[in-house]
């Protein structure tokens, strides 16, 4: 049906509604998201199938055997938290799996009562509004720039930049190797492998590519992962080498709070500038304000 006989077509249809019935139809389509699938960019679309083909791939907690210090970390903390990716699992699909008994928002606090509280969550990947947050409002152009992930894991960000972005080149540097294998499956099979290429090293091997950075992006990289002693050192060798005046980093969270607790040299007033952010632009209320609030961005200077 062509453009035309669809828009007499709809407004046909909504004429034959009652009367008293009409405001809420109208409202309705105002406001529903049920037209999403239809009004979707085609980037976000690549991006959800990109997700699709990670979750055929992985547990539903996403997080692997090999990730031995991670989990220990999750035990510790003081509630219980579970890993549930966000770039994976938004709240819709959530929701469902809570439906279909796979996944629960909640512990039970006295076992076997009906005493429960809410579990913590946790995610180690930006979700498509984070990305798309970064890219679209964070983030300058990026034309002939060239972006490095620390900590690719599952490689969200660059895809997501692939995607929304014109940086000339990406970089992925992740120390799992089965993580590295799934991000150069995605890549090859979606081709990006013309602008993205993933480095299966320790980012304090790396010197020269943050040297030569206009863009590092650090999300939740090194807390779950590293010991203290070893936290300290990667950030001190980064502090050493993201030295280029006028670059940019993207941190989740805060610089400060990543160095609160670690012994360090850096001093962040000698080094970097905290640029501020608007987090209001999306207006709609099912927007996650909080996630995006823990997204900070700095300038090199």
């Amino acid at each position: 049906m062509e453009f035309c006989s669809a828009r007499l077509a709809i407004l046909q249809l909504v004429r034959t509604v009652a009367p008293a019935d009409r405001p809420a139809l109208l409202q309705w389509m105002r406001t529903t998201r049920d037209f999403d699938e239809f009004t979707q960019d085609n980037k976000d679309i690549i991006l959800k199938s990109i997700a699709e083909d990670l979750r055929n791939h992985l547990p539903l907690e996403a997080m692997l055997s090999s990730e031995q210090l991670a989990l220990q970390k999750m035990q510790q903390q003081p509630d219980p938290t579970v890993h549930v990716d966000a770039f994976l699992y938004d709240e819709d699909f959530i929701d469902s799996l809570c439906e279909e008994g796979k996944m629960s928002r909640n512990y039970c606090m006295v076992c076997g009562s009906h005493k429960t509280a809410p579990l913590g969550f946790i995610s180690h990947s930006f979700s498509l509004m984070e990305l798309k947050f970064m890219y679209h409002h964070v983030l300058p152009d990026l034309s002939g720039k060239i972006l490095v992930d620390v900590g690719s894991r599952l490689g969200t960000v660059l895809y997501g930049g692939y995607l929304y972005s014109s940086a000339v080149q990406l970089y992925g540097v992740e120390l799992n190797g089965d993580f590295c294998r799934l991000q150069e499956m995605i890549i090859k099979k979606y081709q990006f492998t013309d602008r993205i290429q993933v480095l299966h090293a320790d980012i304090c091997t790396q010197g020269l590519l943050l040297q030569n950075a206009d863009v590092v992006i650090m999300n939740n990289v090194f807390e779950y992962f590293l010991n203290e002693a070893d936290q300290a050192r990667a950030w001190e060798y980064i502090s050493h080498n993201v030295r280029k005046q006028g670059s940019l980093l993207v941190t989740v969270p805060s610089l400060e709070e990543s160095l609160s607790g670690l012994q360090t040299n850096v001093q962040l007033s000698l080094w970097v500038e905290e640029i501020p952010l608007n987090y209001d632009v999306y207006p709609q209320e099912d927007i996650d304000k909080e996630a995006l609030e823990q997204i900070h961005l700095y300038k090199i200077l």
